[in-house]
C-alpha cells in the first residue's frame, strides 16, 4: 500500500515559486540582453566599392567647367547703306581676305545721286575758274588804273618843280607855282587810296576764292562718300579670315546699318567655360587654366568673370597661351580646368560622393584587417576637383569609402565579401 510523503504538498510549493522567479527574472534579463546586440553587419563586396587612404602633402585646389571655344572678337559686316542684295558669293566656313567680296547689293537711287554729285561738282569747279578768271582781270584792270594814276602823279610832280624853279628865278608867278604843287599832292593822295584800294581788293579777291573753293570741296566730299558707297554696295570682308555667317537673303532689301555678314579669325579663339556659381566664387583673373579640346590640352589663364549667373553658373573667359591643336574651331566643345591655389601640408583624401566643402559628413571608415567599415563622423574643408580636405575624424593613412552609400544609412558597420 502506499504511504503518504510528509511535506509533499509544502516542497511542490516552493519548487513552483522558484521556478516562476527565475522566469521573471531571466526573461527581461534577456530582452535587455538582445536589445544590446548590435545587429549583424550586412554585406558588401568590396570590388564594387571606391575606397582612398588619407594622406598628408601638397592639394592643388581646382575647378572645373565644361565650355566651347569662341572667337575673341566677332567682325559684323553692316549695309553701309540701303541697297537690295542681288548675290551671294561664298559660304560660311570660306577663308576670306580683306578685298573678298562677300555679297554684290544694288540701289539705282544711290547711282543716280552719285552722278548728280558729280555734275554738281563739276559746276561748282567751273564756277570757281569762272570767278577767278574775272576776279584776277579786275584786279589787273585796277593795277592799270593805279600805274596811270602814278604816272599822272609823276607828270604833275615834274610841272610842280619846274614851275616852282621859274619862279624862284622870276620867270613865272606864284600861283601858277602853287596849282601846279597842288595838282602833283591831289594825285599823289588819289595813287596812295587807289593803292590802299587795291590791297584790300586783294584780300577780297582770296576770300571769294577760298569761298567758293570750300563750296567746291564740299561738293567735292558729297560725290566721293556717293562713290564710296557705291563701291560699298560690293560687300567685302575687311579682315583675314573665315566666314562665319551670311544674314540676309538674296532679294532681301536691307536697310543701312543691317547685319550682313559676320568674319572670324579661327586661330585666335577663347574658352567661353560655365563654372558653377558655387565654386566660382575662388576664381580670380589672371588664375592658369587647362583647356582640353579633346585632341589635346592648352594653357591658358582667366581674362573674364561674368559678373552674374545664368542658370546656376557663371562664365569664365580663358585666353588661350599656346598654338591650336588641328581641328579646333569656333563653337567646339571643351572642358577647362583652373587652379584656384596650392595647399601645403594638408590632411586630404579623395572627394566623396556627397562631400561638399567645409560641411560634416560620415564615411564608412574601412578596418585595419579590411573584413569591414565603421561609420564614423568627418569634418571637410577645402575642396578641390577631385580632393578635399580632411579638418576632423580621419588621420594619415585611414582608409574610407567614397562612394555612394546612402543605401547603408541604416547601417553603422558593414563587412565586405
Amino acid at each position: 500500500m502506499d504511504v503518504p510523503r510528509k511535506n509533499a504538498a509544502r516542497n511542490r510549493m516552493i519548487r513552483r515559486l522558484v521556478i516562476t522567479a527565475v522566469v521573471l527574472v531571466t526573461i527581461p534579463a534577456i530582452h535587455l540582453g538582445l536589445q544590446r546586440l548590435k545587429p549583424a553587419a550586412i554585406g558588401v563586396e568590396f570590388g564594387t566599392l571606391w575606397p582612398d587612404t588619407v594622406k598628408r602633402g601638397e592639394m592643388l585646389r581646382q575647378v572645373r567647367g565644361l565650355g566651347t571655344l569662341v572667337p575673341e572678337e566677332i567682325l559684323s559686316i553692316p549695309a553701309n547703306t540701303e541697297g537690295r542684295v542681288d548675290r551671294r558669293l561664298l559660304l560660311p566656313g570660306a577663308q576670306v581676305r580683306p578685298d573678298t567680296v562677300l555679297l554684290e547689293l544694288s540701289s539705282p537711287e544711290l547711282q543716280t545721286n552719285t552722278i548728280d554729285a558729280e555734275w554738281q561738282l563739276k559746276a561748282a569747279e567751273a564756277n570757281y575758274t569762272d570767278l577767278k578768271v574775272r576776279l584776277e582781270s579786275d584786279h589787273l584792270n585796277q593795277e592799270a588804273a593805279l600805274a596811270t594814276v602814278f604816272a599822272q602823279y609823276q607828270q604833275a610832280k615834274l610841272e610842280a618843280d619846274r614851275d616852282e624853279a621859274l619862279y624862284k628865278e622870276g620867270l613865272a608867278v606864284e600861283i601858277k607855282a602853287k596849282i601846279s604843287r597842288n595838282i602833283a599832292d591831289n594825285l599823289m593822295n588819289r595813287h596812295n587810296i587807289d593803292k590802299r584800294r587795291l590791297e584790300k581788293f586783294s584780300e577780297s579777291i582770296e576770300a571769294q576764292l577760298a569761298a567758293q573753293r570750300t563750296r567746291v570741296e564740299q561738293l567735292r566730299a558729297l560725290y566721293q562718300l556717293k562713290v564710296s558707297q557705291v563701291e560699298a554696295l560690293k560687300v567685302r570682308a575687311g579682315t583675314e579670315g573665315v566666314l562665319q555667317e551670311v544674314t540676309v537673303q538674296v532679294g532681301q532689301k536691307v536697310a543701312a546699318g543691317t547685319p550682313l555678314a559676320k568674319v572670324v579669325q579661327p586661330w585666335r579663339l577663347k574658352a567661353e567655360l560655365k563654372i558653377p556659381e558655387t565654386q566660382a566664387k575662388d576664381v580670380l583673373i589672371g588664375q592658369p587654366v587647362q583647356v582640353d579640346t579633346r585632341n589635346g590640352i592648352i594653357a591658358g589663364k582667366v581674362s573674364r568673370i561674368d559678373p552674374a549667373a545664368q542658370g546656376g553658373t557663371v562664365t569664365v573667359d580663358a585666353v588661350l597661351l599656346e598654338a591650336l591643336p588641328k581641328g579646333a574651331r569656333p563653337d567646339l566643345n571643351v572642358e577647362g580646368t583652373i587652379e584656384l591655389e596650392r595647399l601645403n601640408n594638408v590632411l586630404n583624401v579623395g572627394r566623396p560622393v556627397f562631400g561638399q566643402e567645409k560641411s560634416t559628413v560620415t564615411l564608412f571608415k574601412v578596418d585595419a584587417d579590411k573584413k569591414g567599415a565603421t561609420r564614423v563622423p568627418v569634418k571637410l574643408g577645402r575642396s578641390s576637383v577631385s580632393t578635399i580636405e580632411i579638418v576632423e575624424g580621419l588621420k594619415v593613412g585611414d582608409m574610407v569609402i567614397l562612394s555612394d552609400m546612402s543605401a547603408y544609412d541604416n547601417h553603422e558597420r558593414i563587412s565586405f565579401k
